[in-house]
C-alpha cells in the first residue's frame, strides 16, 4: 500500500451517522480513525500542519463499512478454512466490491482449534484486503474444553454449533454426532466466559422423515426447490430455534439465530426474545428476495431453503419493525458446477458477498423506502454489537475506525458475470437490474477500492480482530 496521507477530508457527502443519523458534514480521517465530524477546521484537526488530502464526495453518502457476520471462506470445495492466502485475497476482493470491510467467516475444524489457528490468521492475513475475526464451530469435546481459551486468548467469543448433526448428518462436513446435552454444556461455558452460541437450527430427526417421504414420491427432484423446502420445511427450523433459545435463556448465554429463513422461525425467535431470552435474529439477502419458485432452480439449493412468497414478506415487515437485527451473506464459494446435480446431491449454499449491500440498496431503500440508517444498522452497527466490535467498528463517529461503504444510493446498474470478484463465478442477482451502488471502499482511512476499481496493494492489508466479551 501506499503510504497513508495524515489527515483525510471526505467532503460533500451525505453521512450516515450514529448519533444524528443522515447528516451533511466533513468526515476528517488520521491515522486510520475519524477525528471529526462536521466543517473541517485546521488549527483543531491539523495544528502540525500536515499534508491534506481532500476527497469530494459530491452526490454520495458516506455508509459505515459493512460487518459481514456469516460466511465461509475455505479452499476450493473445502469451506473448512482457507489454505493459502489467495483463498482470502479473493473473496476480500469480492468482500470489498460489496462495501464490506470487516467479515467473520466460520472455522471448521474437528482438531483443537489452538493447535491451527495461528496458521489460519497467518494464511487469512496475508491475502485478505479486509479486517477480519473468526468464528469456531464447536463439534468435539476437546474444542468445548478450548472455550475459555479461545475467549481468551484468541479473542474469539462466538461459537457456531450445527444442532442437526444427528445420526451422521455431519459426515458430509467430517463433523461428529452431538446432541441437546451438548448444547446445553456449550451454552453454559459461552455464559461463564462472555460468549455468544450461534445455532443452525435445525431439528434434523423430522427433517429425515419427510425426506424420505419425499424421496420415495420424487426420486430424481424433479420438485426442485419446492421439495427441497419440503424436505426441510419451516417448523423443522422453528422447533430448534425454540430450543436454543430457552437453552440460551437457561444458562444465560447469548444466542444468535443464524440464517433464520422463515415466519415460523421469527416468530419463535421473538416468542422467547419477549420472554426474556438474550436472542439476536439474523437473516440473508437471498431470503428476502427469492423463493422456492425461483426460475434457477437447483442453483437456488440452500440451507436452509428459500422459503414462499408469504415468508419472504414477514421478514421484510420484520425488518421494518426492528425485530430483525442483522443481515449476513452465509457465501459459500463454490463454483457452480457444484449444482450440477439434482437437488438431493446438489451442494447446498451460494455465494453473495459482492451483493449484500447492493441488494439491501435496492430492494429495501429504493423499493421498500428503508432508511440508510435502518440498513447501516442491519450491516454494521448491530453486527458489531453483537459479536464484540462496537468499540472500533460498526459506526461513523469520532473515535471509530474510518471503514466506510461510500455508495451512490440512485445509480442504476445490471449485475453481469464480469462484475463478479468471488472464486465462485456466478450470482443468483446476475442480470437483474439494481439501484444503489458501492463506489469506494475504505478501511481504516485507506482506499482500498477506489471509483469501482479495486487496488491490489491492499491484499494483506487486513487484520485479525481480537474481540471482546459479549
Amino acid at each position: 500500500m501506499s503510504d497513508q496521507p495524515t489527515v483525510q477530508r471526505y467532503s460533500n457527502a451525505q453521512v450516515v451517522t450514529a448519533e444524528q443519523g443522515l447528516v451533511s458534514c466533513d468526515v476528517i480521517v488520521h491515522g486510520g480513525k475519524i477525528i471529526g465530524l462536521g466543517r473541517y477546521d485546521a488549527p483543531r484537526h491539523n495544528p502540525a500542519g500536515a499534508r491534506v488530502e481532500e476527497i469530494d464526495l459530491s452526490g454520495l453518502v458516506i455508509m459505515p463499512g459493512v460487518i459481514d457476520p456469516h460466511l465461509h471462506l475455505g479452499h476450493g470445495k473445502d469451506i473448512a478454512r482457507p489454505r493459502v492466502p489467495a483463498d482470502a485475497a479473493t473473496e476480500s476482493a469480492a468482500a470489498a466490491v460489496g462495501g464490506i470491510t470487516t467479515f467473520i467467516p466460520y472455522l471448521m475444524s474437528t482438531e483443537p482449534f489452538e493447535t491451527q489457528f495461528d496458521e489460519v490468521c497467518a494464511v487469512t492475513q496475508a491475502g485478505s484486503r479486509i479486517d477480519f475475526g473468526y468464528h469456531f464451530i464447536i463439534s468435539t469435546e476437546a474444542q468445548l474444553a478450548g472455550v475459555p481459551l479461545y475467549a481468551r486468548d484468541h479473542g474469539v467469543t462466538s461459537f457456531k454449533i450445527f444442532m442437526n448433526n444427528r445420526g451422521g448428518e455431519g459426515s458430509r462436513l467430517g463433523l461428529p454426532d452431538i446432541d441437546d446435552g451438548y448444547l446445553f454444556r456449550l451454552c453454559e461455558a459461552a455464559a461463564a466466559h462472555g460468549g455468544v452460541v450461534c445455532p443452525h437450527p435445525e431439528t434434523i430427526e423430522i427433517a429425515w422423515v419427510l425426506r424420505e417421504r419425499l424421496k420415495q414420491s420424487d426420486p430424481e427432484g424433479t420438485g426442485g426447490l419446492a421439495t427441497w423446502n419440503a424436505s426441510r420445511p419451516d417448523f423443522v427450523e422453528a422447533d430448534a430455534v425454540q430450543r436454543a433459545a430457552y437453552l440460551g435463556k437457561v444458562t444465560g448465554a447469548p444466542v444468535y439465530i443464524v440464517h433464520t429463513s422463515s415466519q415460523a422461525a421469527l416468530e419463535a425467535a421473538l416468542m422467547h426474545r419477549r420472554a426474556g431470552s438474550r436472542v439476536t435474529i439474523e437473516t440473508c439477502p437471498h431470503y428476502l428476495t427469492h423463493d422456492e419458485t425461483w426460475s434457477g432452480g437447483v442453483v437456488g439449493k440452500i440451507n436452509p431453503p428459500l422459503r414462499t412468497a408469504k415468508d419472504r414478506e414477514a421478514l421484510w415487515q420484520a425488518i421494518a419493525d426492528g425485530h430483525v437485527d442483522t443481515i449476513g451473506t452465509d457465501h459459500v464459494h463454490r463454483d457452480i458446477a457444484s449444482k450440477s446435480a439434482s437437488v438431493w446431491d446438489a451442494s447446498p449454499g451460494c455465494p453473495g458477498l459482492e451483493t449484500l449491500l447492493p441488494v439491501m440498496l435496492s430492494e429495501g431503500h429504493a423499493k421498500r423506502g428503508l432508511p440508510l440508517e435502518r440498513i447501516a444498522q442491519l450491516t454494521s452497527t448491530n453486527v458489531a454489537k453483537a459479536f464484540g466490535l462496537s468499540d472500533r467498528k460498526g459506526r461513523i463517529a469520532v473515535g471509530m475506525d474510518a471503514d466506510f461503504a461510500i455508495i451512490d444510493p440512485k445509480a442504476r446498474w445490471v449485475l453481469e458475470r464480469s462484475h463478479l470478484k468471488s472464486s465462485a463465478g456466478y450470482s443468483i442477482y446476475e442480470g437483474q437490474t439494481l439501484t444503489g451502488r458501492v463506489i469506494h471502499t475504505v478501511l481504516r482511512g485507506r482506499m482500498i477500492m477506489r471509483d469501482l476499481q479495486l487496488d491490489d496493494h491492499a491484499i494483506g492489508g487486513g487484520r485479525y480482530l481480537h474481540r471482546l466479551p459479549v
